[in-house]
This record gives structure tokens, C-alpha cells and sequence, in this order.
């Protein structure tokens, strides 16, 4: 009970990693306040509208009166170049980089000494696929907002972003070849990224402020040459790899 009625708002937590990141807190004996479109009990709504982001922290001090914990972890889309309309690439970063930081800015005045935010960000920020701009800028942004926030925010809250890699949310088991390109020789789970997030709220994380942590099993990590540890380029796939 690391966490017990310690108050914990997460964007997204209806399923995958934001859904695992609840439920290990309420594990741990922490009040979790979840915002999603799912239909659901908790807060229903839109974190890319403005009105929906400031009814959920009205909700949040109304109920709790202060916070503790926020994890920004609502997914943007994802669109390329050739499909992706102005709207659509709007809204990708309203929901990746504006929401969480209207959030913030909204339930700052209600953080406890012990705050701390945590981005869920991606290792798409310094890596990235064919037609997958929408995603990769609103990722981008909110690994770059994280270290803006962790000055502004100095003394008030500690905030930090996760970058996860491949992460497999749908308990499938993978093998072969799209586990072994993963350093670790494994796809990652959402509680990879969980157990990390407990850390980074918890006491022993308070030196911790302003980083990224990527969690990707050493993938960004591994350099490629053609025709090196069985690496080809295959000129007419999109993306080249083989």
C-alpha cells in the first residue's frame, strides 16, 4: 500500500498501458480518477476538448480537493502524409501535447508537496515509420514539453516522461523474429512501463526530474547495415528493411 489515499488522475486509463498503470495503483491503495472515451465508470470524455478537459478537473477537486499524481497517457492518432487531413493532424497534437499540458496548468493549483507528472511519450520520438506523422509530432512534442514543464513547474512537481517501444497490449504471445529484434528478446508488456511509472511517483524517484526513460528492450538502440547480421534493404518495400 505504497500508495494509500494518495490521489493519482490518469488520461487513457480505460485500457492497455493506461488501464495497467490503475489498476497497479489501486493495487497499491492510491484513489485513481480516469478520463477516457470508452464508455465506462469513470470520467467520460474527449481530453482533445477543451470544455471535457476542464468538466474532469472540476470533477477531480470537487471529489478529491488535491492531487498527487497526474500521467498524461491518452493516444493521439495516427495518420501520414497521405492521409492525414489538417483537422485530423490537429487534433493528434490537442490530445498529445495540449491536453496534457491544459491538464496540468488546470490542476496545478491542487497538487500536494509530493507531485509528480508523468508524459507517456514513445520511442517514436527519436525514431519513425512511413506515414506516421500525426503520432510521431504529438509524440515528439510531449517528450520535448516534459523538461519546458519540469522547470516551470520546479518545487511545485517533479515531471518526467516514459518513452515506451513496442508494447504489446494485447496479452498475445509473440516470438520469432519480432521478439528477437528487441535487445531483450521480447516484446514489451504494459507492466514494463507500469512498474516504472510507480517508480517515478514514488519517493525514491525524487532526484528524478525532466527526463525521458525510454522502455523499449534496447530496440533504438541497435544500429543497421545493410547486409550486416542479417539486415537487407529491399528497395521496393516502403520502408527499405527486410
Amino acid at each position: 500500500m505504497r500508495f494509500k489515499d494518495k490521489v493519482i488522475v490518469i488520461t487513457g486509463g480505460a485500457q492497455g498501458i493506461g488501464r495497467t498503470i490503475a489498476d497497479d495503483f489501486l493495487r497499491e491503495g492510491a484513489v485513481v480518477h480516469i478520463i477516457d472515451k470508452k464508455p465506462g465508470d469513470w470520467f467520460v470524455g474527449d481530453v482533445g476538448d477543451k470544455g471535457d478537459l476542464e468538466r474532469f478537473a472540476s470533477s477531480i477537486t470537487e471529489k478529491s480537493g488535491h492531487v498527487n499524481y497526474l500521467i498524461n497517457n491518452a493516444l493521439p492518432l495516427m495518420r501520414g502524409k497521405d492521409d492525414c487531413t489538417y483537422e485530423e493532424f490537429q487534433y493528434a497534437l490537442a490530445v498529445g501535447v495540449t491536453a496534457p499540458f491544459y491538464l496540468t496548468k488546470l490542476l496545478v493549483p491542487y497538487f500536494d508537496k509530493d507531485a509528480a507528472v508523468i508524459n507517456i511519450a514513445s520511442s517514436r520520438d527519436r525514431m519513425s515509420q512511413p506515414q506516421t506523422e500525426s503520432y510521431t509530432a504529438a509524440k515528439g512534442g510531449i517528450a520535448a514539453l516534459t523538461h519546458a514543464m519540469a522547470v516551470s513547474l520546479a518545487g511545485i512537481a517533479r515531471v518526467n516522461s516514459i518513452s515506451p517501444g513496442w508494447i504489446d497490449t494485447t496479452g498475445s504471445d509473440i516470438t520469432g523474429a519480432d521478439a528477437l529484434q528487441q535487445l531483450v528478446g521480447r516484446v514489451g508488456k504494459p507492466q514494463d512501463i507500469s512498474e516504472m511509472a510507480l517508480f517515478l511517483c514514488s519517493d525514491k524517484a525524487g532526484f528524478i526530474t525532466g527526463e525521458n526513460i525510454c522502455i523499449d528492450g534496447g530496440m533504438t538502440r541497435l544500429r543497421i547495415y545493410h547486409g550486416e547480421h542479417g539486415w537487407t534493404f529491399d528497395a521496393d518495400r516502403k520502408d527499405g528493411l527486410t
